[in-house]
This record gives C-alpha cells, structure tokens and sequence, in this order.
C-alpha cells in the first residue's frame, strides 16, 4: 500500500507547491521532510482548515468518497464516487463531482489513482462519525438488523408496515443525523415511546445505550444505513445535493444613490465619533477594575450625542481600534466610584486625525473596523459570569470576526454595482460556501450588514463604490505581504501612507461627498449656517467663537456672549474676532454682533485676579466697590487692600469662576502683570496605532509567491534526502562509534583513530564514506561524504548529495566506515 508520504514524494515540484497554496499552514514553519509534512497533512488541525474552505457539495462529494470506501482496504474509485452521488445522471451532474473530487485530490483530502482513492485519517476524526447523515451499517450494529436488511423483500414490507408515528421517525432520522434519543423517563406506550418501540421490536432502529428504565425503551437509537439508504432512494443516497451556490436577487438600486446615501452616512459617523471623543475630552470615562466603560458611561455618552446605545457601542470600539482614544492614569492615588485607577480620553493622534479630510478621516475608521478583533454585537449581553459585556471590555474580543467581516463583504463584492440582497440571501450563500465556517454564525453575520450600513460602507443595503475599492485595497494589502515575503506579524507597508497622496477609496468618497467649505452664513439672530463640511482651520475658528446647536448638511452655530468672552479668554482681540466675521461671513455682519463683541471686549479685562490666595485690582474704583458690595461673592470673603486692590483667600481660579458666574469679566494676570490667556490644556492619552497597521486577520497565513513555495518544496526535498541518506548509514556510523548496533562500546580512543585511518584511506582512493560526529547541540548525526583533505584538525569533505563542502572538527567525529 502507497502511504501519503510515498505519494508526496512522488509529486513534481510545481504540485507539491500548488498545495502549499492551497493549504499554506503545511509549511508554518517549514517541515523537516516528507515524512514530517504528511504526518501535518493527517493531522486533526491541518484537515479541519482545509475543509472549513470547502463548499457544500464538495463536503458532500467527501461524504460519498467514505461511504464507497472498500471495507478491507479503505479504498475507492472516482467512478464508484460519483455513481453513488448522481447514478447515471446528465454528464454535467457527473463532470460537477468530477470536479469536485478534483478539488479534494487537489488539497490531498483524498490521495492515490483515480482507480484507488484513500481518504486522509484525519478526515475521519473531524467529520462526523455518520457521513451525509448515514448511520453505521447494519452488521456493525445488530445481527438480527443484518439479517433483516439482507433480505431487501422483507425490509420493504417492514418498512410499508410501520404506522404513521413510527414512519415520521424514521423519514426524521433519514434525513439525518441517525441518531435520536428519548426522555431518560418516557412512560412506555405513550408519546415518542411507542413507535420507537415498534421500531426497535421491527428491527428499524437499534438501540446503542442504556435504556430508560421502562422495558422495552431505549434512550438512543440508530438508523442503519442500509435503511437510509432506503429512504432516501427518492432524494438520492447523500439527500438533496446543490451543486450550485443559492441564486442572490434582493433588490437593485441604482449605483449612484446607493453611493450617495452611503457617503451621507460616512460623513454622519465621521461626525458622530468627533462629538464621542469630544465629550470624553471633556468628561473621561473611567476603565472598570475588570475592563472596558461602564454602563453608566456608555449611556451618558449616548445621551450627549443624541446615539442610541449601539451605535456608540460600535463607534467606541471602532476609535480605539483606530488608535484614536486610549487610557491614561489618574493623577496620585485617586480612584473614581467604579474604583478604576484610569480614563479614556482622546490620545495624541486624535487632533492629526481631525484635523484631516473627512475622506480620510473615515477611511482610518473604516480600515480600524474592517481589522479589529471585536464583537460589538455582544455588547449590552452578559457573559458566563452574568455580568454584561461593555464597550472595550475583554469579553467582546473575539479572533475569529475580521473573516467573518471579510466573508460577508465578498459576498456583497461579487454581485452587481446596486445589487442589496437580504441578510437571509447573504447567510444562506455564506452556509453554502463555507458551511463548517458558517455554522453558528449566522448573528455575526447579520451584526457585519448592521454595521456596515451605519459606518457607510454600505448604501441602501448595497456594496458602495468607494466600499468596493477599500475591500480591494485591504485585500491587496494581504496579498502583497505574502508575496514580498515580509514579516506576517509585522506592519503592514503604506498602512497610513493613504493619508498622504489618498487612495481611491479616498479619491471615490471625496468626490461624492460635498466640497469642505471655508465660509459661513451670519444671520441677524446671532446664528452661524456653515452650508457644507467646514475646512479644519473654520471648524477650529468655530469651536471657540460660536455654540454649536445642530449638524447635518448644513450645521448651525450661534454667536452669544459666553462664546465671545471664551474667545478673548483665549487671546482673540475685539479687532480680531470683527475681521474673523467680516473674512468667513458671505452675508453682511450683523450690527447687533458688532455691538455684542465691542461691549463684551469693553469690560474684559476690566478686573485683573492673581494669587494671594488671589487679588483683584482695577483702575475702576467704583467698580471694585460694587464687587466687594455684591452678596453673591460674599463666601469669596474679599477684603479690600488699597482703593484698587481686593484680596481673597481662595486661589485664583475659584475667583474668576465666581465673578464670571456673577456676570463679570474678570481675566487673570501673572506676576509682571502681563495678561494670561486662558485657553484650557487639554489631556490626552499617549498615542496609539491602529489596527488597521497590523495583520489583518490573526488567524490567517499569508500567501506566497510560486519562486517563495518552490524554495520550501526545495528545502524539504533536501531534508527528506538527508533524512533517508541517515537511514541508510550503517549502524556503527549511527551509534557513535559501537562495535554494533547492540555490543559494548569501544574505547574512544580506539574508535577514534580506527575513524582517522579510514578517513586518510578515503582521501587516498577518493572514496566515498560515512561519517559520524557529534554537532554543535551535543547531537549525534551521520553524513555520507567524499573526503578532500586532512590536517589542522579538521577534515575537509564534499557533501555527495548537495555537492557543497563541509567542515568537520576530526574531535566530534566518532565513526567512519567506508561505502559499501
């Protein structure tokens, strides 16, 4: 019988690295030789990921390939295989199996001729014990079975006697799996009871454990095969088959309004993550002693962005992936009431992120989305503990979701531009193409459309253009990893260079959503209509001038009081903030603006606070003779030193607070009695990467060039040479130097000098022989080789095999016997 390493030996150069491409984890890391990859080949991990890539049918044509097995030698035919899957059908049902089974020889799944398939061992031990839902044969089971399914007359008239509950069952197990169990304490007579008891009494079903307690009931029962087979001679022998993937209609949209209505909502996640991270700059959330935000977070986050709670679930989650947040310890010893010792805040990337293209802004989510190793679906559930899983939590992580993702965009990939099928018609292809990789999976599936559509990805339910090419661009990105040969667990070349020249997903977006504009429109109520996305420098101009009240296609801002005196507190003059209006405005500025910014920079800096505690002066003595007088700075216990000095005890920031909230314009001076601008510090965490920098799928191999794969099949022909040529050394050779394979050892010194002698015979003749020696780990090994020289020490001697020469120290050598 050919083992699986005889026939890999066998194989040509070009089909031994065809199936490193198939199935590249065969050579991570690269095994020692031939023997050693087929033993990987068999193996429970290496089969389970070569059928987790296959598609139904193939799985079934598998299916078929085991049940048409020759019992005595385990042995089939192609021919046998597709008989048994579509008898004599059409010739193209029969070149479908064909290929298919050219399909499973191809990822050596089945192995050997056309005429004497064998199926791998490690199939046996993934898949079912019950192929296609088949049961074991009869006479592994119950002789009386046998006898009974020997006689093909009697079974049928068994089989027409069977009363209708009875005959449910079985049409229920036929269709498979075979098996079926019973309540441990069904009443005999009663319920499911009876009929499985005619069954078992008929020799239908055998039972294959203890039974209920009740006689005469089993608690599980098989279906043979042979009456399977039976009942399924309508159907055929493996049950209904799908050649074919399940057609996806769903519904056509027209291109362009699936881009467009994809690109609105871009722009409305790109605005929605800013205000996130905005309000956690202004209020970080605390990191609970277990991980992730708290409840009570996440829905005060949602209530300030006006989100529903998953939808900043997902936006939070996408951020962090995208680096664009991060944790920070608190200050000293302080512990917030969760009693967690850090924040999430903003992290240093973040103003470099905002400060660019909404293009581009939402590309380095989208990337961060596509690449993360998270479930947001799970968030608000509760985990085997009973605790709910909350954003950035531990219990949301999950390896196995960026293919999910990458499973259900190609899916939407590969129909028409505008195509937007239904989440049933995408769950049931991906059951089709990969079920074992489906199976289970079905509400990640569903979660991947979902978010898709809220990050834009998607339009209507369509793959978006720019969609389309960000999928290309993460897929070439894999691609030509492998093929450079880089470190699979390093960054990825160009993974944030997009923000430099763009790529055309960036391009593609840009160009649907709405120019960024550099203006706004004043209205005389003191609004600010900025009519499109404004430009970073405008936007930054706004925040500090202007209340933001509304967003959308148009935001709207208003100009009041407190906006004005935050923007002379950060160093604006009265002058600057009229040219400001009067460059950014398309429509004439308000008369009531200009009043409002003259009079509010009138009284600015009209007191003057520092630390006396804190002081206040003014020139204006009637003015500090109204503050001292006013009640509501009275527990400020302000004392006056001079006629235009007052002092407090408390520090200077407490007193500019309380004489603004008692409607005055105080600024704050240092010690030369220069003003200090008050533009507050912001915190941020330490800068962190992207996912989107890194492998995209942590589970995944990456592909290799044919020169890379020829390489290895090379490099494995070489050991499996040398692991033959040892085989082949003599037995002195390979003990170190014993007399024989099982006698005392000789004394070193002898052993070494009768190797010396043979040695210098075989630079004498030129002849070939072998060589024992000790290497650098302490390990004994053996080589055949043809000695050049002698002398220094060393024996110098070409490698007949590979033709290279070798250095051996004559001390590590222990044995040496002339070829025979």
């Amino acid at each position: 019988m050919t083992t699986l390493a005889d026939h890999l030996r066998a194989l040509p150069d070009e089909a031994l690295a065809a199936l490193f491409r198939l199935r590249p984890d065969l050579v991570v890391p690269v095994p020692t030789d031939l023997s050693a990859l087929a033993v990987r080949a068999q193996s429970r991990v290496s089969v389970a990921r070569a059928l987790d890539g296959l598609d139904e049918f193939t799985l079934r044509i598998l299916d078929a390939a085991r049940l048409s097995r020759d019992p005595d030698h385990g042995e089939t035919s192609t021919e046998t295989i597709i008989t048994l899957a579509v008898g004599t059908g059409r010739n193209a049902d029969r070149a479908g199996v064909r290929t298919a089974v050219d399909r499973l020889r191809a990822r050596f799944l089945l192995y050997g001729p056309e005429s004497a398939l064998r199926v791998v061992a490690g199939v046996d031990e993934v898949c079912s014990p019950y192929p296609a839902g088949l049961g074991r044969p009869a006479a592994e089971l119950d002789p009386e079975t046998a006898a009974l399914v020997a006689d093909p007359a009697r079974l049928r008239r068994t089989l027409l006697a069977a009363p209708p509950p009875a005959r449910a069952i079985l049409d229920r197990l036929a269709a498979g799996p075979p098996v079926g169990t019973l309540p441990a304490a069904a009443p005999a007579g009663e319920g499911a009871a009876a009929p499985v008891s005619w069954l078992v009494d008929n020799g239908l079903l055998v039972p294959i454990s203890e039974t209920t307690g009740v006689p005469g009931t089993p608690t599980a029962v098989e279906l043979p095969r042979e009456v399977g087979l039976l009942l399924r001679r309508e159907s055929g022998p493996l049950g209904p088959l799908r050649p074919r993937p399940p057609a996806v209609t769903g519904t056509a949209r027209e291109p362009k309004a699936a881009d467009s209505a994809g690109a609105g909502q871009a722009m409305e996640a790109v605005r929605h993550t800013e205000a996130l991270l905005e309000q956690l700059a202004a209020e970080p959330a605390p990191v609970l002693r277990s991980g992730g935000l708290g409840v009570r977070d996440q829905r005060r986050l949602a209530r300030a962005t006006g989100l529903d709670e998953s939808t900043t679930a997902l936006l939070l989650e996408v951020a962090y992936a995208a680096g664009l947040t991060g944790e920070v310890d608190l200050p000293g010893a302080a512990t917030t009431r969760n009693g967690a010792d850090q924040q999430i805040l903003p992290a240093a990337g973040y103003e470099g992120w905002r400060n660019g293209s909404l293009a581009h802004r939402w590309e380095h989510l989208a990337r961060a989305w596509l690449t993360m190793s998270r479930q947001v679906g799970l968030i608000g559930q509760r985990d085997d503990r009973d605790r709910p899983i909350t954003p950035l939590s531990p219990e949301a992580e999950r390896a196995g979701v960026p293919a999910i993702r990458r499973a259900v965009l190609d899916v939407l990939d590969g129909l028409d531009p505008g195509a937007a099928p239904t989440p049933d018609e995408v769950i049931e292809l991906l059951g089709w193409r990969t079920p074992r990789r489906s199976l289970g999976r079905e509400n990640g599936q569903r979660e991947v459309l979902t978010e898709a559509a809220l990050l834009g990805v998607t339009g209507l339910g369509a793959l978006t253009s720019y969609g389309r090419l960000l999928l290309a661009q993460w897929t070439a990105g894999d691609t030509r990893l492998g093929e450079n040969g880089d470190d699979p667990l390093g960054v990825r070349p160009d993974a944030d260079g997009a923000a430099g020249g763009g790529t055309a997903a960036v391009r593609a977006l840009d160009a649907l959503l709405p120019a960024p504009v550099d203006h706004f429109l004043l209205q005389a109520d003191l609004t600010v209509v900025v009519p499109g996305p404004p430009e970073p420098a405008l936007a930054a101009e706004l925040a500090v001038v202007a209340e933001h009240e509304s967003a959308g296609g148009a935001s709207v801002h208003r100009v009041t009081a407190a906006s004005v005196r935050r923007a002379l507190d950060a160093g604006y003059a009265a002058e600057d903030l009229h040219t400001l209006f009067k460059r950014r405005s398309r429509t004439p500025v308000p008369q009531g603006l200009t009043y409002l910014v003259d009079d509010i920079a009138r009284k600015h800096g009209g007191l003057r606070a520092g630390s006396a505690g804190a002081y206040l002066r003014s020139d204006d003595e009637a003015l500090l003779t109204e503050v001292l007088a006013d009640r509501r700075l009275a527990p400020m216990s302000l004392r006056r030193l001079a006629p235009t000095v007052l002092t407090t005890p408390h520090l200077a920031g407490r007193l500019i607070g309380a004489l603004r909230d008692a409607g005055y314009a105080p600024v704050s001076e240092d010690a030369t009695g220069a003003t200090v601008l008050a533009r507050p510090k912001v915190r941020r965490a330490p800068a962190r990467g992207s996912v989107a920098n890194r492998v995209t799928d942590p589970l995944a191999t990456p592909r290799l060039s044919t020169p890379r794969l020829l390489g290895i099949v090379e490099q494995i022909r070489r050991g499996d040479a040398a692991a033959r040529v040892a085989r082949r050394a003599p037995s002195t050779v390979r003990d170190g130097g014993r007399s024989g394979g099982a006698g005392p050892a000789m004394p070193a010194a002898h052993a070494h000098t009768q190797a010396l002698a043979v040695l210098q015979q075989a630079v004498r003749d030129k002849a070939l022989v072998w060589v024992g020696y000790v290497d650098a780990h302490g390990a004994t090994a053996s080589r055949l080789v043809r000695p050049v020289s002698i002398g220094g020490g060393y024996l110098r001697a070409e490698d007949e095999r590979t033709e290279m020469l070798h250095t051996f120290a004559l001390h590590r050598i222990t044995a040496a016997v002339l070829d025979e």
